[in-house]
């Protein structure tokens, strides 16, 4: 088993696992073959679609690639308030001609059966979001094979990450696009996250365990600063939402770098829990309102969300992008990852020249 996940790949590059359809197998493997780690997201996804990805992934790289899970979710949210939610957006139900979903439509994500199916059939890495695995989980993968990453989103998350025996903590910074995955969804702390270069320097002295940066990044120049700052290794989303092999919407891939989307906003508008995104019509609306209720305002909206999409409404779709969307270039992911390795050797000569002078 391999100390730090960069042992796995040559550049310190991870494609985050976009859930909802933009890390496809096509994108994992032009990252993986490019010297970066792929990502497959198995969020939203049943354990069989999960493992036909996998199928196909294999079949078009034989490098390391990695597959991401959505811990199952607590049953805290209020249904009279969820039930208020759907009643407003009855408008948007009318609208787009369709009907919103069913809030009760399952909140463990098929986590065990694709547990199953990663234990029987190992891949070379496996991440989790929105809490921490138990201790056995991990030493399941582990024993079969499998390096583990945790996401966490203070230093006091990262220790729990290391507790419970996994192999790396993903340290990911407020900046960060899509879903904040924080351990425990406490509402009164929604926009208290902490900034990257910040939460790296305090997960890096609170635990033993490599970290990787998530936030925000879409340079080489920002990878070698996280990197200066104690991480391992960078994990990019939003950089290659843009990639030709994504699987995002074209509305999505353009609205990164319109000058009609000016700002991101952390809101539970889309899901129920704090995820950012650009700041459309359906956030400035209803994020105010939006309950925190995940996964049970993501379901009741899915169906909101891929109307909008099919009648090519951005502003009704949940275009999930960090701080530095702006930056985003139209690349195939394979060119991507080589241009972010130039600019990151470029980063670390001139700071290697300035520190000799």
């Amino acid at each position: 088993m391999s100390s730090v996940p960069t042992d796995l790949f040559p550049h310190p590059i991870v494609q985050a696992p976009m859930a909802g359809g933009v890390a496809v197998p096509q994108l994992a493997a032009a990252v993986s073959e490019a010297g970066g780690l792929g990502f497959l997201a198995a969020g939203y996804k049943t354990a069989d679609g999960m493992y036909q990805e996998i199928k196909q992934l294999r079949g078009l790289t034989a490098r390391p690639f990695g597959v991401n899970l959505f811990l199952p979710q607590p049953e805290t949210a209020d249904p009279a308030a969820v039930g208020v939610y759907a009643d407003q957006l009855a408008g948007e139900a009318s609208w787009y001609e369709t009907e919103p979903g069913d809030p009760d439509s399952g909140r463990d994500d098929g986590y065990d059966a694709k547990l199953a199916v990663l234990l029987d059939n190992p891949v070379p890495v496996v991440s989790f979001h929105f809490g921490v695995p138990a201790r056995e989980v991990l030493e399941s993968l582990r024993r079969a094979g499998t390096y583990t990453m945790v996401n966490a989103t203070t230093a006091e998350e990262a220790r729990a990450v290391e507790r419970a025996g996994a192999d790396a903590v993903i340290a990911q910074g407020v900046e960060a696009g899509g879903h904040q995955g924080t351990h425990r969804d406490i509402p009164e702390a929604d926009g208290a996250g902490v900034g990257l270069l910040s939460l790296v320097a305090q997960v890096h002295e609170s635990v033993g365990i490599p970290v990787v940066a998530a936030g925000g990044i879409m340079r080489g120049g920002q990878i070698a600063a996280v990197l200066a700052a104690g991480a391992a290794a960078a994990q990019l989303g939003t950089a290659f939402v843009a990639a030709h092999e994504s699987g995002a919407h074209a509305l999505h891939k353009q609205a990164l770098t319109s000058p009609l989307y000016v700002r991101t906003e952390l809101t539970r508008a889309f899901s129920g829990r704090p995820a950012r995104a650009l700041a459309n019509r359906f956030l400035r609306e209803h994020g105010p309102y939006a309950p925190a209720a995940y996964p049970d305002v993501h379901h009741l909206t899915a169906p909101l969300r891929k109307a909008a999409a099919k009648a090519g409404d951005a502003q009704g779709m949940a275009l999930w992008a960090g701080q530095g969307h702006r930056m985003a270039r139209e690349l195939p992911a394979g060119q991507l990852v080589e241009v972010l390795a130039a600019e990151l050797a470029a980063a670390r000569t001139a700071l290697s020249a300035g520190g000799a002078r």
